[in-house]
């Protein structure tokens, strides 16, 4: 972590500005909190660069890698990282030893083909510190320093990057990010990256005669507006900026009697709203459906399990993954607000 960010985390703990750390605490100013450890220092401390800094030792092979994929990974996304169900692929089969070559994949200059993580990524440390901070969805940060060594050095075998016997390390991280298919392929060249000179877009249109009346329409079609959730609902109720009401107008009285009984807390830290929401299907069913299925208690000891182990085929392919998130208080809770559903 640079000094700037170490700053900033102690200054959040101390309740204070930066600048009155550099100084001193300024005369009059209650200083609240206390300065981070360094424990909690490396709890934030874990991105990694690309040009690796931060990057901890650690070392896995493909088959590590593939063992804690099919274990950890392949219920979303494929044995092989070429499910399209549910997230979009991560490997198929365009990368050439022409793009390795090159450090350009020419099969994104085609329309008409499907877009993978592999063919699009630049840098290695990107495969690296998102698998290490964000996965498995259901538990990040679980995953060992090796597991992610060996997952990573898997997707990398899977692309024809690297041969079936390759084990990646801290050591040789580096070397092997010269064979990235598409590492030549991040652009410098626009408004994004650099403030200098003439802006990408102008707005010349949007700040002249402003009108702060005039309605803001979403562009979404109908049948994705309420694909997260009712917005309205998941907003302070104060601030400026409402959230907007996308549940359909019919669902408005059913939406607000389910949110006051629901165990909103225990569904949010369980995870569970990243699949589910109250009604229409997500990833999996909506809740509507499954209280609707499961009302009555001869049902508990079935979802009870189903939540903390996981399981398939009830609701289609889509697998639902164990929830070892889901401490026993909140499973009971969810359990019970789930039977108490309308099973007529």
């Amino acid at each position: 972590m640079c000094s700037w960010a170490r700053g900033v985390l102690i200054a959040l703990l101390w309740g204070t500005s930066t600048t009155a750390l550099a100084s001193g605490v300024p005369e009059g100013v209650e200083v609240l909190g206390r300065p981070a450890t360094d424990t909690e220092v490396i709890a934030w401390d874990i991105d990694v660069r690309p040009d690796f800094l931060g990057l901890p030792p650690g070392s896995g092979d493909v088959w590590q890698g593939e063992e804690t994929w099919l274990a950890q990974c392949a219920s979303c996304h494929g044995d092989f990282g070429d499910s399209n169900e549910i997230f979009a692929p991560l490997v198929l089969g365009y990368i050439t030893e022409d793009d390795i070559a090159t450090g350009r994949v020419a099969a994104l200059q085609d329309s008409a083909v499907t877009r993978t993580t592999l063919m699009k990524v630049a840098t290695l440390s990107t495969l690296w510190d998102y698998i290490f901070r964000a996965m498995p969805w259901n538990a990040p940060k679980s995953l060992t320093h090796d597991e992610v060594y060996g997952l990573v050095a898997y997707l990398l075998n899977l692309g024809y990057v690297v041969e079936d016997d390759f084990v990646l390390s801290d050591s040789n991280i580096a070397a092997t990010q010269a064979l990235m298919p598409n590492r030549n392929g991040m652009s410098r060249e626009h408004g994004l990256w650099s403030v200098r000179g003439e802006p990408d877009v102008t707005g010349s249109s949007c700040v002249r005669d402003c009108d702060v009346g005039t309605a803001v329409i979403s562009s979404l079609p109908d049948y994705a507006m309420n694909a997260h959730g009712n917005l309205a609902e998941q907003v302070r109720d104060w601030g400026p900026y409402p959230g907007l009401w996308t549940a359909p107008d019919n669902m408005a009285t059913d939406h607000a009697v389910a949110e006051v009984a629901a165990p909103d807390a225990a569904l949010n830290a369980g995870g569970c709203a990243g699949c589910h929401q109250m009604s229409g299907q997500l990833v999996g069913p909506d809740f509507e459906a499954i209280r609707a299925r499961y009302a009555g208690e001869e049902h508990i000891a079935y979802l009870r399990d189903k939540i903390a182990n996981g399981g398939v085929g009830v609701w289609g392919s889509v697998p639902m993954p164990a929830m070892p998130g889901v401490d026993d208080d909140a499973l009971q809770q969810i359990v019970a607000w789930l039977i108490s559903g309308d099973g007529g």
